[in-house]
């Protein structure tokens, strides 16, 4: 078997072999009638759009959407962008390319932090919690969720939509949170709380596998009211929690998108509330801006505006 290559090493001209996801496949017709799958593949290092013209009833067959697949084919530029010509593709299984150097963690894309030094920071700062009610309200769902919240991301397909995503999201926000609260006169505890469960339904919002997507009660109830029902059924067992605290914690989460046009049932009420998502956006935003960055495949000074701000990037001051 050939060398494999990473998306990243792609070059206009290259014969490449490798390892990637396939995130999506649409069958489509040609001006002329013929069929060719257009596919969407993406590893570790980027994502490219790919087409297969031959052979595309048989090699429709292999594989599906979500699937890891063994792909061999060739770079092509076309309207200035990369894109990968298909010869051949195959789900990859570690059973039948394993010894090829099929190994699933190293397709998919990762937080370049560990995730288990992120879970130590964060269970640290849990203890950190002054109001008992607060801290056994987050210990007993983190400690509920940790093998979720080790691998999950923070979404499918916005900020932080790779491994271990909602791990790094809540990281950085707990850092930010800690710098702020000072400034503004709030309540630590609450503002910790509401950062560490503000986002605690997409745990059962989202199933990630191979590639994340939405389940059956994401698409129909979404993480703000999972979220809220976690901590409500969490809070029944927990004796003596205060009433007025409760709600605080579920305002925070039905308000942390921040406006109506966002899908948020409440604008946020009072400091606590604002912060988080004022925090929230801010890390997304970055993380957004950092994903253009990774996966922008121009020359020059500036990223191309295929990217979630829709305009030119300025990538460095030096040519």
């Amino acid at each position: 078997m050939k060398t494999l290559t990473a998306i990243e090493k792609f070059k206009e001209g290259n014969s490449i072999q490798g390892f990637y996801l396939c995130v999506e496949k649409h069958l489509r017709h040609t001006r002329s009638g013929d069929l060719y799958l257009d596919l969407m593949l993406r590893d570790k290092t980027g994502h490219i759009s790919a087409k297969i013209w031959d052979k595309v009833p048989d090699l429709n067959t292999l594989f599906k959407t979500g699937d890891a697949v063994a792909v061999s084919g060739d770079v092509e530029s076309f309207m200035e962008r990369l894109q990968l010509i298909i010869r051949k593709i195959r789900k990859a299984t570690v059973q039948n390319y394993g010894r090829y150097g099929f190994d699933p963690v190293k397709i998919l894309p990762s937080s370049k932090m560990d995730p288990k030094k992120m879970w130590k920071e964060l269970e640290a700062v849990i203890g950190q919690i002054r109001n008992k009610n607060l801290k056994k309200l987050v210990d007993h769902i983190y400690k509920k969720n940790k093998k979720k919240l080790l691998v999950y991301p923070a979404s499918v397909k916005m900020n932080h939509n790779f491994r271990s995503g909602f791990l790094e999201h809540n990281m950085t926000m707990v850092r930010i949170a800690k710098k702020v609260a000072p400034l503004y006169r709030v309540d630590l505890d609450l503002l910790l709380a509401g950062v560490f469960l503000h986002n605690i339904g997409k745990l059962e919002e989202i199933d990630s596998k191979y590639e994340s997507d939405y389940t059956t009660e994401g698409n129909l109830i979404g993480h703000i009211v999972i979220g809220r029902d976690m901590v409500r059924d969490t809070v029944n067992k927990i004796k003596g929690f205060p009433e007025d605290l409760a709600q605080k914690v579920e305002h925070i989460i039905l308000s942390h998108q921040g406006l109506n046009d966002w899908r948020s049932p409440k604008n946020p009420a009072f400091k606590e509330a604002l912060l988080v998502h004022l925090i929230g956006n801010m890390d997304a935003t970055m993380n957004l801006m950092d994903i253009a960055y990774d996966e922008d495949q121009e020359q020059g000074l500036f990223t191309n505006r295929h990217n979630y701000f829709r305009i030119p990037l300025l990538k460095d001051n030096e040519p």
